[in-house]
């Protein structure tokens, strides 16, 4: 096999390669039916104001143009407790009002209508009184929940840690990023640190944009997180050389580079769900330590599918190893023609 393909990640063998291609025929059959971020979660906040008045913010996710089908309820002795017609800025349907709760929202009751019908999640923030915020979580198995009290610390660290988990699980263009960085890099200590070097930068910027210390639109920063993927991509569908690849010579420099722009990207759905007052650094660590241990779950998966794939079909193991450059191209083209179509329309969207 050539230098540049030199044992392609030799160090899970070809039971990976396998799994490889399975995920990347997951990632792909997903996307075409719901994008690479259009599950995002929807976000209800209820911030006390004086005289028993809540001010309420409620998003809904966007759904090819129009607001997920879902509808919120406050509890039952305020007023008015649905909002009117959301309006669209730019990431997802907005509206904004003021209900009257007398004896204030502590034990009332919110629900989210349709959330049963949909994949996705609805972040509450609530304020039992100024200062005092909580946060709580519906599903489309839990619609509906009381308001506690302010949540402890082990709540908020739960809360946030699920969340970051299932962001990135449902964030096809941050897995497919992984996933070209698996293929790219053989040399397990290279690997290694190109991930932590991947890791150090999201985190960084992840931090940095939820802080408020930079602010970049949404739709340039999910421009440049496809693009990321485009470049990836077609440095493993270049040809055999004697000349290393830039991602071969300096992997973690292009892991941490790229790896500051997905964490803006990953910052964007914490900002638009809000923090808790007075837990933020808590909130943030439980936010990144979810993205983490989802990446771990996703190579973890990658790994053991394939190890499942060459006990049951080690004819096809066998195969795959006079074809593997074929069958990393293909993937490359495949993995880039999805990012192109990313990149395309979010460009559309600036």
């Amino acid at each position: 096999m050539s230098r540049a393909l030199r044992e392609p990640i030799s160090i899970f063998g070809w039971p990976a390669f396998l799994a490889m291609a399975a995920a990347v025929a997951c990632i792909g059959g997903f996307t075409t039916s719901a994008g690479a971020h259009a599950l995002q979660p929807g976000f209800l906040d209820l911030s006390a104001q004086p005289n028993e008045v809540w001010r309420v913010t409620w998003r809904v996710p966007d759904v090819d143009g129009r607001p997920m089908p879902i509808q919120v309820r406050l509890p039952e002795n305020c007023s008015p407790r649905q909002p009117g017609t959301p309006a669209f800025d730019g990431t997802a349907w907005v509206v904004v009002w003021q209900a009257i709760c007398p004896g204030g929202i502590a034990e009332g009751a919110v629900a989210v209508d349709g959330l049963e019908q949909t994949v996705t999640d609805v972040l509450v923030r609530f304020e039992l009184a100024a200062g005092k915020s909580g946060t709580l979580r519906l599903t489309g198995g839990a619609s509906a929940a009381q308001l506690p009290g302010v949540p402890t610390r082990g709540e908020i660290l739960s809360t946030y840690t699920d969340l970051g988990v299932r962001h990135i699980l449902l964030g096809a263009d941050h897995l497919m990023f992984v996933f070209a960085l698996l293929l790219l890099v053989p040399d397990m200590r290279r690997l290694l640190g190109a991930i932590t070097a991947f890791t150090l930068a999201h985190s960084l910027s992840l931090i940095a944009a939820t802080l408020g210390w930079i602010v970049v639109p949404a739709p340039p920063v999910e421009a440049v997180v496809a693009l990321s993927i485009m470049f990836l991509a077609s440095e493993l569908s270049r040809p055999p050389t004697a000349e290393l690849r830039l991602s071969e010579r300096h992997p973690w420099a292009v892991s941490f580079g790229f790896g500051l722009l997905h964490g803006l990207g990953f910052a964007r759905a914490l900002i638009d769900i809000g923090l808790p007052e007075g837990e933020v650094p808590l909130a943030l660590f439980a936010f990144n330590l979810g993205v983490e241990v989802g990446q771990l779950m996703f190579v973890a998966f990658v790994l053991v599918t394939g190890l499942l794939l060459a006990r049951l079909y080690p004819l096809l193991v066998k195969s795959l190893r006079t074809r593997g450059e074929r069958g990393l191209r293909v993937m490359a083209y495949a993995m880039g023609s999805v990012a192109s179509v990313w990149f395309l329309s979010r460009v559309a969207a600036f």
